[in-house]
């Protein structure tokens, strides 16, 4: 992942997504050659000089300041997401020593594994920035049963989106989920863009996913707090979940990811199914372990 192409690309997407009515500007008629706005179009907007915002479109963002990135923002409509995203950028590219490729060991603490544990009625997990699953309760393991047959550890939310066919199914809303599952890891590129874990996963579904090359080259990032996601279980059938994302400011990068259904829905009845699933299971496990008891 090269930053000053990031930031060129990011730019450029950015750009040719807005038209010169959304942007408040005249057209007059002329034919335009290009899509979106001109390079000259967001210098004007954001009030700096062509050839400032020309060479920063290129790639050299080297003593870019916050003032012309929050011009820049407002010229280009960014969301809070893709402020942030340029600002990260903007950030590693006046870095003065870029910090070797590193692979930091995300442990989940015992504390943490404790709420997680607690959080027995409902699916919870520790995720990262990569969309691995650190730690998950037994609740989360039944519910994500298809995720965990992929014998690698860790368990990684994008990698069985584009490479496990089971996915589409799983998921009613593939498209969507995938397309937000692409932004997520481009958003965690921008913040950590020397996480050598992060660059071999971007590097595997770039090879073996023709969706995540398409959808990556469009270089959109969001923020994923909450929503809710439509699940097809194989033992329970449809699930509606809302989930939450919870950051652990104590443990950079990590953060609590909660399920829950709606009150007295159908969701809410097949989790129950769920959670008795695993209780038998359990028992019978017990009995295969120790033996039956004695009558």
């Amino acid at each position: 992942m090269n930053n000053d192409q990031e930031i060129r690309e990011f730019l450029t997407t950015r750009r040719a997504r807005l038209t010169p009515d959304r942007a408040g500007l005249p057209t007059y008629g002329r034919s335009r050659r290009v899509e979106g706005l001109r390079r000259e179009e967001v210098a004007l907007l954001a009030g700096i000089s062509v050839e400032y915002y020309t060479r920063l479109e290129r790639g050299n963002a080297h003593g870019v300041s916050d003032d012309v990135l929050e011009s820049i923002t407002r010229a280009l409509q960014l969301d809070d997401a893709e402020h942030a995203h340029l600002v990260d950028l903007v950030r590693t590219a006046n870095q003065e020593r870029p910090p070797r490729k590193t692979t930091t060991p995300m442990t989940v603490r015992p504390s943490i594994r404790r709420i997680v544990d607690a959080l027995g009625e409902i699916p919870a997990f520790v995720g990262n920035g990569r969309l691995d699953i650190l730690y998950a309760n037994p609740l989360l393991e039944a519910l994500y049963a298809e995720h965990f047959r992929d014998p690698a550890r860790p368990v990684n939310s994008a990698r069985f989106t584009f490479l496990d066919p089971r996915a589409r199914t799983f998921y009613p809303d593939w498209e969507t989920l995938m397309r937000d599952a692409v932004a997520a890891l481009h958003g965690e590129a921008g913040r950590s863009p020397y996480d050598r874990a992060l660059s071999d996963l971007i590097g595997l579904l770039s090879t073996r996913s023709e969706e995540f090359r398409v959808q990556w080259a469009r270089h959109d990032v969001r923020f994923h707090r909450s929503g809710v996601k439509r699940m097809h279980h194989p033992l329970v059938g449809d699930l509606t979940l809302s989930y939450e994302r919870l950051e652990l400011p104590a443990d950079p990068g990590l953060a609590i990811v909660t399920y829950s259904a709606e009150p007295g829905s159908a969701s809410e009845e097949r989790l129950r199914e769920l959670k008795e699933w695993i209780s038998t299971r359990a028992r019978l496990a017990a009995v295969e372990a120790h033996g039956a008891p004695e009558a």
